[in-house]
């Protein structure tokens, strides 16, 4: 590689640098890059925010999250749009959850669409005391994820005592929204004591 400017090869005593901007030039001294800046700055600006495009719309590697149980693709970091199965306590991303609805409704029987859940294939609950019963059994059996859902549940119903134990067990068992809402009930004192130290 060369100087954008004057042409200088770079070698051992001579040491090119990056345009910062669109990191496809090099120069060997600031002077250069200042003389070749009025030839480059349009090319520049265009690369600079085809850079700038390709970071923001990039997929994720992954996040605290983690995979989808099933397509194995980053969770979305929007919790809202994915789906927990109470059975097994898996949360699925909504591309999968939105095909396995399709698909059982291609298979429904006498009117109802209630398919199966896509993970473990048990029967996808119809009343909400069926959630909270599945939720239960998974929280007896030390599930992270089912235990944070009881302490949510709790915080729901008014019992913060009883959401700070199941959010300490969950947190205990490494669910970061679970140190998240703790800190919270530290931040805000529901359940426990205002601790300002432990509440970052």
């Amino acid at each position: 590689s060369c100087c954008a400017s004057c042409g200088t090869a770079e070698g051992d005593e001579i040491k090119l640098k990056k345009c910062n901007g669109c990191h496809l030039v090099r120069y060997c001294s600031v002077k250069c890059q200042r003389e070749h800046r009025p030839k480059h700055k349009q090319a520049c600006k265009e690369r600079a925010a085809e850079l700038r495009d390709e970071i923001l719309f990039k997929q994720p590697e992954g996040s605290h999250l983690g995979d989808c149980p099933i397509c194995c693709l980053p969770m979305p970091l929007d919790l809202n749009v994915s789906t927990l199965q109470t059975c097994c306590s898996k949360i699925i991303c909504p591309g999968c959850d939105f095909n396995d609805l399709r698909r059982a409704k291609e298979l429904q029987v006498g009117g109802e669409a209630y398919g199966k859940c896509p993970f473990c294939r048990h029967a996808v609950p119809k009343k909400a005391e069926d959630f909270i019963t599945n939720i239960m059994k998974r929280a007896e059996v030390k599930d992270p994820i089912a235990l944070y859902q009881m302490g949510v549940h709790r915080r729901d119903e008014g019992d913060y005592s009883g959401a700070f134990q199941y959010l300490t067990k969950a947190a205990d068992l490494g669910d970061a929204q679970a140190h998240y809402d703790l800190s919270c009930s530290y931040h805000n004192g529901l359940g426990v004591k205002k601790d300002k130290k432990k509440e970052v």
